[in-house]
């Protein structure tokens, strides 16, 4: 038995073992952080710091993420030609720190607003918000030239030591009986700038000068791939800020609702780990134009989403009010059917999630960007309805996260009946398959 285990592992590509480590490392550190939180906070401390956990995870996966893959495309093709990568790392750099900046600045400016509508008034976790932006942003940015250069071993450890540091800091916190927000949300700083300066040498070693490059060549696609990012993750973390505005009184409510879309993001968190595997056969039928296996693919891929949905559905339902109360020290407020909503919103998540880089693998950005907007738009038509807040946010991340998948499944037959654009081919081949997400930090 060890023999044929052995000879399994001999296969797969060096790294991959500690990527899979630190991704799930990183996975069960968003339910330990926020459920040391939870039994660490109250009141508006508790609502409001659940509030900045779905902040910063909506805007640096939506805005830094695709920052990350564009940089894993752009250093690996000059890893392949033998070309320094020193200016793109360069140019990379500026381009987050601009990010940074830009966020920054809008934080301070609109700082009234932003803590009163989203944190209950607590100002002080501005600057953890602000300085979770930029440490999350350097962390992306650092994996993206890791993995361009094919050190997964160092890209691995960087995921291991970001989720390491936030279970070691979150559960250190509960033990010391720490009772402030603000510490709570540092641990989102502290742990991301921990593991950038510890895999830091690894990328530096790496970094040979090189020639100049055009921006064009980094950011081919990226200002779509961007604003379709930020709006799926609109989607998925839309439900605890829409809960914080609907009703600001009702803190149990918020807290509840952040604890409930994350036990029913478990399978999406699956999918993560699965989704290199599936999305490069994607990529390659779409640019070798071979639309049977592309179709095939593609249906494969959606009964392997449907099944982890449902897989990841029953238990949600079941035991999920359980999990709530006594793991992760919700307040008792919903039950299984609101439950249901979030496991089924996020079973038609993932695959719109799919079809969408379907799209993508196809060459067309614009109609994965389109499909993203009108599934926002509906998210936000059905949490407008009168009727109980929870019912809304819950029903609204079903209905937004299904039209999704609807409109981007029509987008599809759609192009897959027409006669292939010329270039759409080379489009495909240059993108090149999607970089290896972490579902951990989707959640």
């Amino acid at each position: 038995m060890n023999k044929k285990i052995a000879r399994v592992l001999s296969v797969v590509p060096p790294g991959t073992h500690l990527v899979i480590g630190g991704t799930l490392v990183l996975g069960a550190a968003s339910y330990i952080q926020i459920a040391a939180a939870n039994h660490a906070l109250t009141g508006d401390s508790r609502a409001a710091v659940a509030a900045l956990w779905s902040l910063i995870m909506m805007l640096t996966l939506g805005l830094f993420f695709p920052v990350e893959q564009e940089l894993t495309r752009v250093v690996a093709a000059r890893a392949v030609r033998g070309d320094g990568v020193l200016p793109v790392v360069r140019r990379a750099a500026a381009v987050t720190f601009g990010i940074i900046a830009f966020f920054s600045l809008a934080i301070a400016v609109f700082s009234g607003p932003v803590a009163r509508l989203f944190l209950h008034g607590q100002s002080q976790l501005l600057w953890a918000f602000a300085a979770a932006m930029a440490g999350m942003g350097l962390a992306f940015a650092s994996r993206g030239v890791l993995a361009g250069l094919g050190r997964f071993n160092a890209y691995g450890v960087s995921l291991g030591i970001d989720g390491g540091l936030r279970i070691l800091l979150a559960l250190g916190l509960l033990a010391a009986g720490v009772h402030s927000a603000l510490a709570y949300a540092l641990v989102l700083v502290a742990a991301p700038l921990g593991a950038v300066l510890c895999t830091l040498p690894a990328m530096l070693r790496g970094c040979r000068p090189g020639p100049q490059m055009r921006w064009s060549e980094l950011f081919q696609n990226t200002g779509l791939l961007i604003s379709s990012s930020l709006l799926a993750q609109v989607v998925v973390n839309a439900a605890v800020l829409t809960t914080g505005l609907l009703a600001p009184l009702d803190t149990d409510l918020q807290v509840a609702i952040l604890n409930a879309g994350v036990v029913c993001r478990v399978p999406l968190f699956v999918f993560g780990s699965l989704q290199p595997t599936l999305m490069t056969g994607l990529s390659t039928a779409a640019t070798s134009g071979d639309g049977p296996g592309f179709r095939k693919m593609l249906v494969q891929t959606c009964a392997v989403v449907g099944g982890l949905g449902v897989l990841g559905a029953v238990p949600a339902v079941v035991i999920g009010p359980w999990l709530l109360e006594t793991f992760m020290g919700a307040p008792p407020v919903l039950g299984s059917m609101d439950l249901f909503w979030f496991s089924v919103g996020t079973m038609f998540y993932m695959l719109a999630m799919v079809l969408g880089q379907a799209l993508v693998a196809m060459g067309r950005h614009v109609l994965q960007l389109a499909g993203w907007a009108f599934g926002t738009a509906v998210l936000v038509g059905v949490s407008c309805i009168p009727g109980p807040v929870a019912t809304r946010v819950e029903v609204s991340y079903f209905v937004g996260s299904l039209g999704t998948a609807l409109l981007l499944l029509g987008l599809i037959w759609r192009e897959s009946r027409r006669t292939p654009r010329p270039g759409a081919p080379a489009d495909a081949q240059e993108l090149g398959p999607p970089a290896m997400p972490r579902a951990t930090e989707s959640l």
